[in-house]
C-alpha cells in the first residue's frame, strides 16, 4: 500500500511539471515569417529594372480589389479588369483544365498573395491569372513580396472560382533578392 501511495504522488508532481513545462513553451512562439524576413533585409543586393508594359489595345480597364473578382467570379466575366496586387509565384496551376483550357505548353499561372491576410503570405488560388510565358520569362526574377499591377480579362467562373487572362503585367515595387556569400 505505501508503495502504491508513493508512485501515485511521483504521477503526480511528473505530470505537473510536464504540464507547467508544456505551458511555459507554448508562450515563446517565434515566428518564422518576421525571422525570415529580417534576416533577408540584413543582407545587401542589387535592384532589379523592369520595363513597363502600356495597354495597346485600346481597352478600358475597371480597377478592382482581386477579392471582388473572387467574391462574384460571374459578375466579372467578360469585364477587363485592373488590380495591384503582391507577387506570390509563377505556378502550374489551373493549365491544362477542359472547361478553361489554358494550354501549360504557351501559359502559366501567377499567384498573388492573399491582400485581407498580411500575417503571412498565403497565395489567392482562387483567382487564376494567366499570361504566356514568353511575356512571364522576361520576370522570372520576381521575389514575393514584389508589388505588380496586373489588367487583364476575367474569361471564366470554372469551378466556381475566377479565370483570367493578364493583357498588361507591370512590376511597380521590387524587394530585393538575398545572395547567400
Amino acid at each position: 500500500m505505501n508503495k502504491m501511495k508513493l508512485f501515485t504522488t511521483f504521477i503526480i508532481v511528473a505530470l505537473a511539471f510536464g504540464i507547467s513545462g508544456y505551458t511555459k513553451a507554448s508562450d515563446n512562439v517565434m515566428d518564422a515569417i518576421q525571422t525570415i524576413n529580417r534576416i533577408n533585409n540584413t543582407i545587401s543586393t542589387k535592384a532589379i529594372t523592369y520595363q513597363p508594359q502600356t495597354n495597346n489595345s485600346g481597352k478600358s480597364f475597371l480597377s478592382v480589389s482581386p477579392l471582388a473578382i473572387v467574391n462574384q467570379p460571374g459578375f466579372y466575366v467578360g469585364k477587363n479588369v485592373k488590380f495591384k496586387a503582391k507577387f506570390d509565384k509563377f505556378s502550374t496551376l489551373g493549365l491544362d483544365y477542359k472547361p478553361a483550357f489554358r494550354s501549360s505548353e504557351k501559359y502559366i499561372t501567377i499567384l498573388i498573395q492573399r491582400p485581407d491576410i498580411t500575417s503571412h503570405d498565403i497565395p489567392l488560388s482562387e483567382l487564376k491569372i494567366f499570361i504566356d510565358r514568353e511575356t512571364a520569362e522576361k520576370y522570372i526574377d520576381l521575389n514575393s513580396g514584389d508589388e505588380i499591377e496586373i489588367s487583364g480579362t476575367v474569361f471564366s467562373k470554372a469551378l466556381g472560382d475566377a479565370w483570367m487572362n493578364a493583357d498588361v503585367f507591370n512590376v511597380l515595387k521590387t524587394t530585393p533578392k538575398t545572395d547567400k556569400k
